[in-house]
C-alpha cells in the first residue's frame, strides 16, 4: 500500500472464509493503488489471517452475517474518499489497475460518483465469453458514502447514490475451483435462498420447478451462445439448470 501524493486515497473492501489460496492473487492486484485494505473474516481457520496481515490488511473477525450484511459491514469501515469492493477470488487486471489508479488519482478530471467494471470468469482453466457470464458489468468502485450493498442473499449487488459510468479493463474472476467446488456452493447457496424464502412467506410453485430450469439451460446453451464456450459451456448450462431446480424443489421439500 502507498499514500498518492495528492492525499487521495483508496479503501479496499474484501470478506473473507479460509480464503488463503485466493487472498495474495487479491491482494497483489491492487499493491500500490490501495490506500487501505479492510477485511471482513467468517472465522477462518486457515492462514486468511496471517496472509492478510503480512499485507497490513485491517483484519475484523465477525460471525457470518449473510453476503450483504457482511459486505456492507466491510464497507462501513472504509476511511478513505474512494471504496473498490471486491469478492477474495477476484483480481484486477493490468489494464483495470491503471483506469482504477487515474480515477483515484484524479486524473481522469470530471469523475462519476461509482465505476462499473467488466467481470471476466474463469472456469475449469478456461476464460468463458459467452452463456450469459460474459459480460458481466458490476458495480465496484464507489465514493464513500455514495453506495451501499444490496440484494438477497446470497445475490448481493452494491448501488451507487449518484452518477456511474464504466471503467476499461478487466476484473478476473474464478469462483468455483473445481466442478466438485461448484457443486458444493450450488447446495449452499440454495439453501441460503430458501430460507430467504420461506422467511418471507413465499411457498412452492410446481409450475416453477417444472418450466424453469429448462428454460435456464435453453437460455444459457442457445440464447446466450453457451455452445460457443465448448463442453465448458455445457457444464454450465447444466448447472445452471440443476441450480434452479434445486432451489424449488429444496423449497417443496421444507413444506408449504
Amino acid at each position: 500500500m502507498g499514500p498518492d501524493d495528492s492525499g487521495v486515497g483508496m479503501s479496499v473492501c474484501i470478506i473473507t472464509l479460509n480464503e488463503e489460496e485466493n487472498l495474495p492473487r487479491c491482494l497483489n492486484s491492487v499493491e500500490g493503488v490501495a490506500t487501505q485494505i479492510v477485511i471482513v473474516d467468517s472465522l477462518s481457520t486457515d492462514r486468511t489471517e496471517e496472509i492478510a496481515q503480512e499485507a497490513g490488511a485491517e483484519f475484523h473477525k465477525q460471525e457470518f452475517q449473510g453476503h450483504v450484511l457482511q459486505k456492507q459491514t466491510a464497507l462501513e469501515k472504509a476511511s478513505e474518499d474512494w471504496v473498490l469492493c471486491l469478492d477474495a477470488d477476484e483480481w484486477l487486471d493490468e489494464d483495470l489497475k491503471e483506469a482504477v489508479s487515474r480515477i483515484v488519482s484524479g486524473e481522469e478530471g470530471d469523475s462519476a460518483d461509482g465505476y462499473e467494471v467488466n467481470r471476466r470468469v474463469s472456469y475449469l482453466g478456461s476464460w468463458i465469453d459467452h452463456s450469459g457470464w460474459s459480460p458481466q458489468w458490476r458495480l465496484r468502485l464507489i465514493r464513500r458514502g455514495k453506495g451501499h450493498w444490496a440484494g438477497t442473499d446470497p445475490h448481493d449487488r452494491l448501488e451507487a447514490e449518484g452518477t456511474t459510468k464504466r471503467l476499461k479493463g478487466r476484473l478476473c474472476h474464478q469462483p468455483h475451483k473445481s466442478l466438485s467446488d461448484h457443486l458444493g456452493k450450488v447446495n449452499r447457496y440454495t439453501d441460503i435462498m430458501v430460507a430467504e424464502w420461506r422467511e418471507k412467506g413465499e411457498g412452492a410453485s410446481l409450475f416453477r420447478l417444472l418450466t424453469r430450469p429448462p428454460a435456464r439451460f435453453l437460455r444459457m446453451y442457445l440464447l446466450r451462445l453457451g455452445f460457443l464456450d465448448g463442453w465448458r459451456g455445457l457444464v454450465l448450462a447444466v448447472m445452471g439448470s440443476f441450480y434452479v431446480f434445486l432451489k424449488y424443489a429444496k423449497r417443496f421439500a421444507v413444506g408449504r
